[in-house]
């Protein structure tokens, strides 16, 4: 039997040897997650146009991320995927620095800053409702806690309601954009109609003017012929009469 003061191969007690593996594990996974086709592939993902609206996303930082963190962050990022370092693949690395830079570009301004972290307001009450909501449906059924109680939970629950809440706003955004220009373009349309039917009307006034002259001198022919046939009318022959023979 062991001795209860026993250690492991790496110096540590047991009982602290599974969480030293899990440690282990998470770094290997998140160092894996940060391989330069790795993180051209999240960037460049399906639905990219619109979980990289989300600048937190991208960067894979919360949003209490102080300033330096961001810019070290940005750094590494914009390293691992800038087409230099990644000649195979140069034109997705391309897009991939394009989505890392703007990123950072929305967090290093001061306006743009202020209006992605009104997002995360937003974002995180809507989340709160929505725990609200799945705690008194676990409470019926029992239960005292649900899943985002969990820190790295509700961590990764903001992160996915802030993205979607990025994405909403820009499907709206894109809807008024759509309902704008159909409304310019039928505007344009019904301008352009207007427009034939005004040079419609001033062409055939233009040419009815023009013929006035032919219809004038067609209407006087048509009196002149009028006025002979009836002085050659006028003058009739007068009418035999047959001799009576007795």
């Amino acid at each position: 039997m062991a001795a209860s003061g026993a250690t492991s191969s790496t110096g540590k007690p047991p009982a602290a040897l599974d969480a030293f593996l899990a440690e282990v594990k998470a770094i290997q996974k998140r160092d894996s997650v940060l391989t330069p086709s790795q993180q051209i592939d999240r960037l460049l993902r399906q639905g990219s146009m619109y979980f990289n609206l989300n600048p937190f996303e991208v960067l894979l930082i919360d949003p209490d991320t102080p300033p330096e963190q961001v810019r070290k962050a940005y750094r590494k990022l914009s390293i691992l995927v800038h087409p230099d370092k990644n000649e195979s693949d140069k034109d997705r690395a391309q897009l991939a620095f394009e989505a890392v830079h703007k990123a950072y570009k929305m967090l290093d301004d001061e306006d743009q800053r202020a209006y992605v972290l009104e997002m995360v307001e937003d974002a995180k009450a809507k989340l709160d409702m929505e725990m609200e909501e799945k705690r008194k449906v676990v409470q019926r059924q029992g239960k005292d806690s649900i899943e985002e109680d969990d820190p790295e939970k509700y961590r990764q629950a903001l992160r996915n309601t802030l993205t979607k809440l990025f994405a909403d706003v820009e499907m709206k955004k894109k809807k008024l954009e759509e309902r704008d220009q159909s409304e310019r373009k039928r505007q344009k349309e019904q301008e352009g109609a207007e427009q034939d039917k005004v040079k419609r009307q001033k062409e055939w006034k233009q040419d009815w003017d023009a013929k006035r002259n032919d219809r004038v001198d067609s209407w006087r022919t048509f009196q002149q012929k009028g006025k002979k046939r009836k002085m050659s009318g006028g003058l009739k022959p007068p009418k035999l009469k047959q001799e009576k023979r007795l």
